[in-house]
C-alpha cells in the first residue's frame, strides 16, 4: 500500500491484517494506534506460569490439554505501554481520517508463544 494516511477504516484493517498500526488522526498526537495480536498458541505446560491470566483460567485450560490459542483480537496500545482491548466505534469504523504506521523491525520473540502464521 503506497497511501499511509487519509484511509477508511476499511483501508486500515487491511493494513493491520498485514502487520501494520493504523491510528485516526485526532490521536495522532495522544500516542495511541490499533494493532492486531499476531496470532500464537501458548504449550500447556507454559500456562500455569502465566501471569496474564487468573488462576481459574490457567487451571481450567491446563484440565483441558491443549495450547491456549490466542486468535482474532484487535488491541489498542496507549502511551504508558498499556494494552487493552479494541473494538470500534461506529464513528471508527465510519472515518477515512485513518493513517498507517508501517515499521518492520527484526527482533526475536520473547517467551514460549509459538506464531501460528
Amino acid at each position: 500500500m503506497n497511501k499511509t494516511s487519509n484511509l477508511t477504516f476499511g483501508e486500515a484493517i487491511e493494513a493491520i491484517k498485514q502487520g501494520c498500526v493504523a491510528f485516526r488522526e485526532g490521536w495522532a498526537g495522544k500516542g495511541l494506534f490499533v494493532f492486531r495480536q499476531v496470532p500464537s498458541e501458548v504449550p500447556v505446560e507454559v500456562i500455569p506460569r502465566m501471569t496474564s491470566l487468573p488462576a481459574v483460567v490457567k487451571s481450567i485450560a491446563e484440565m483441558r490439554g491443549t495450547p491456549l490459542r490466542y486468535s482474532n483480537q484487535l488491541a489498542i496500545l496507549f502511551p504508558d505501554n498499556t494494552v487493552n482491548g479494541w473494538a470500534p466505534s461506529v464513528s471508527d469504523a465510519l472515518a477515512s481520517d485513518w493513517s498507517i504506521r508501517i515499521h518492520a523491525v527484526a527482533v526475536d520473540t520473547v517467551g514460549s508463544a509459538i506464531s501460528t502464521e
